[in-house]
């Protein structure tokens, strides 16, 4: 059945709930905005409707603070740049300009609701600055009918969102959490069978990633839903860095296991499959305590499994089974510890996030020009309406920004606005024109706010109703003087259109990095986390790698979707570098505590040997320095009486699979560039 069809026709529960309280939220900011007579009451329904679009009642609470403080933030900007030019427009505007490119270059750079706080910093800057051109003695009253209106729009939002058909983060939380830990199992059982479906690696440990970095982000909104939350945030922590782990773990497991398994013993392998099926059963269980069962009964065979006369190599592969299920129970203790944090004590401190400066800065010159072309329209024409241009130019070109494809998120803006132009018409002006009253303006106004909600509630219908229920706001204009003539209908439509075509126009011609440009950047950003991985503290080192690593392997992910089948090596490349990551933070933590220099100027150089050779080896070329680096480092550790044989032998093991794994990283990388010049040649 289409989409539309699905929901129009038999809508959800679900959805027909997120309506109903984005409708009520709207019709409450309203009615208050109507009542205490605000300047631009349709600031209240705008408000009211963007905090609904993740309706968990800490997320609201989260959004609505993060808008009223980028507010106040935009106030003090907007009354600021008035204040030194309110004589000389054009240095206003380009002071405006400026602010509007800081904005969005930190919304590029923060997560979530943080981004969205940015956002609305430079809109209200934006409309204090243009609406002040015209009435410079009244910058302070329209700075605070802004605050007032939006602010308005968050408390109905969080008043409703709380009161009626309230749903929790907490819940929220719970079935990412299950995604994550489903998906990590299921990926787990694929890795440890040798399957030979890349394809199905890649979805697999892409649908993990996904709600992995966004469980990271949502989390923080359980703080508002009472003193358990703190316990959830530091639950989705832990769940996030030991899925990463976890991943890393696999990776090198696959890679000894079946491209060097004829180096170990039959035995490890049968008990590889029974602990691939111990994943896939897990992955299919009903419960955490079920999967926690199991899981502990195989890691029970796999330290029951002698060791002592094992190669180094088998060693590491005997570790790697364990480390790998030990893992998987804590990331099930972390998923328990997020439904009951007050039975759990977990410790696990905020990651850190992959920031692309050069990707911000794009995106905050991409705004600037935007905000500058429409603002030249403005002037030119001293157009009425060039402010809601100027406003959607604003809004959207540091919205979609961030998004994986910019230029069809705003044509699906633009479809849903056009659709917005005859309801808007109809129902905005002919039918309210012959209201009497605030229930009949609700009666006429509301439904067709109410039917762009229901779809919205889809999220591949969003773009087009989510558009279509802002563009009857902005074409209607609700208020207690409404102007009601087509011209100043058609006027506002125009500058809807012109606004949206600015930004399609923007992003079009400043799309953004190529994916080899954006490949050579991450294939940087982690060769440099490599290397600085012994100067920063333990704890602190793998809170930003662990962190920054769940972008990077997800943006990778992406670009290798895109390529052919035969040039796809950015999967498993970042996976690699995850692996070499988290190896040196273990031998950290086994070496830091020794005193000799000499231990520690031969871990410098084989980790700075590491980094450069995973650098290389994502060019395609042989790295020959990580085995000299590593057995320096060895014989270094003889002379250590605090280290037994043993851990000798691990260290040795260690040595030869991260070697291992980066020539085999460096053959991929060359057939990958071999078959990208092969097809390119006959073209």
């Amino acid at each position: 059945m289409s989409p539309w069809l699905q929901a129009y026709l038999t809508p959800g529960s679900q959805a027909v709930k997120f309506a109903v309280k984005a409708t009520l939220a709207m019709l409450l900011a309203l009615y208050v905005a109507l009542w205490c007579d605000l300047e631009r009451p349709y600031w209240a329904l705008i408000s009211a409707a963007f905090l609904q679009i993740r309706p968990m009642s800490g997320m609201v609470v989260e959004k609505g603070l993060s808008q009223v403080a980028g507010t106040v933030v935009g106030c003090a900007a907007g009354m600021l740049i008035m204040g030194l030019f309110v004589q000389a427009p054009i240095p206003a505007l380009v002071m405006l300009t400026l602010w509007i490119m800081l904005c969005t270059y930190g919304s590029s750079l923060l997560r979530n609701n943080a981004s969205y706080g940015c956002i609305m910093g430079a809109v209200t800057a934006m409309l204090i600055v243009v609406i002040g051109a015209k009435q410079p003695d009244g910058i302070f009253g329209i700075a605070v009918a802004r605050l007032s209106e939006l602010a308005l729009g968050a408390i109905c939002a969080t008043l409703v969102s709380s009161l009626l058909w309230p749903i929790k983060v907490r819940d929220h939380l719970g079935q990412q959490a299950d995604e994550v830990v489903n998906q990590a199992f299921h990926h787990a059982s694929l890795r440890l069978a040798d399957t030979s479906d890349v394809e199905m690696l890649q979805s697999t440990l892409t649908a993990s990633l996904e709600p992995l970095t966004q469980l990271e982000t949502d989390s923080q909104a359980a703080r508002y839903e009472g003193p358990e939350g703190p316990g959830r945030i530091r639950a989705s922590h832990v769940l996030t860095r030991h899925s990463l782990r976890l991943m890393a773990s696999l990776h090198a497991l696959q890679q000894l296991l079946h491209h060097h398994g004829e180096r170990l013993d039959p035995a490890i392998h049968r008990l590889a499959d029974e602990i691939a099926d111990g994943f896939r059963l897990a992955a299919e269980s009903s419960g955490v305590g079920q999967a926690q069962r199991r899981l502990q009964e195989l890691r029970r065979r796999v330290l029951d499994c002698p060791d002592q006369e094992a190669s180094p190599l088998q060693l590491r592969v005997l570790i790697g089974l364990r480390e790998t299920l030990g893992h998987a129970l804590i990331m099930l203790d972390a998923r328990d510890s997020l439904s009951r944090p007050a039975g759990k004590r977990l410790r696990g401190a905020a990651l850190a996030w992959h920031r692309d400066h050069l990707t911000a800065g794009l995106n905050a010159l991409r705004a600037g020009l935007i905000f500058v072309a429409l603002a030249s329209l403005w002037i030119a024409t001293a157009w009425n309406n060039g402010q809601v241009a100027m406003l959607l130019g604003t809004l959207f070109s540091a919205f979609f920004a961030s998004r994986d494809n910019p230029v069809m998120i705003c044509m699906m803006f633009a479809k849903g606005m056009l659709a917005a132009i005859p309801s808007a018409f109809v129902f905005g002006h002919v039918l309210l024109a012959q209201a009497n009253g605030f229930v009949m303006l609700a009666m006429i106004f509301l439904p067709p706010l109410f039917l762009g909600l229901l779809g919205a509630a889809n999220p591949r219908l969003m773009g087009y109703c989510l558009a279509f229920t802002i563009g009857n706001i902005l074409l209607t204009m609700p208020g207690n003087g409404m102007d009601f003539s087509f011209e100043s209908f058609i006027n506002r439509a125009i500058a809807v259109m012109v606004g949206l075509a600015t930004v399609v126009s923007g992003f079009r011609l400043l799309p953004g990095f190529g994916s080899s440009l954006r490949k050579q950047r991450l294939v940087k950003a982690i060769a440099h986390d490599l290397r600085r991985l012994p100067k920063r503290p333990i704890h602190e080192a793998e809170t930003y790698f662990i962190g920054s690593m769940a972008d990077r392997l997800l943006q990778l992910a992406r670009h290798d979707d895109v390529l052919p089948e035969d040039q796809r090596h950015l999967f498993t490349l970042g996976l690699t570098g995850l692996d070499i990551g988290y190896a040196c933070l273990q031998l950290r933590r086994r070496l830091d505590d020794l005193t000799d220099p000499a231990v520690h100027r031969a871990q410098r150089r084989f980790f700075a040997a590491l980094a450069q050779a995973y650098q290389d080896s994502a060019n395609g070329r042989a790295c020959s320095e990580v085995r000299p680096a590593g057995e320096a480092l060895v014989v270094a550790l003889n002379h250590q009486p605090s280290l037994d044989e043993r851990h000798r032998a691990l260290l040795a093991g260690l040595v030869e699979r991260l070697d291992l794994s980066l020539q085999r990283q460096s053959e991929r990388a060359g057939a990958s560039r071999l078959a990208a010049a092969t097809r390119a040649g006959p073209a």
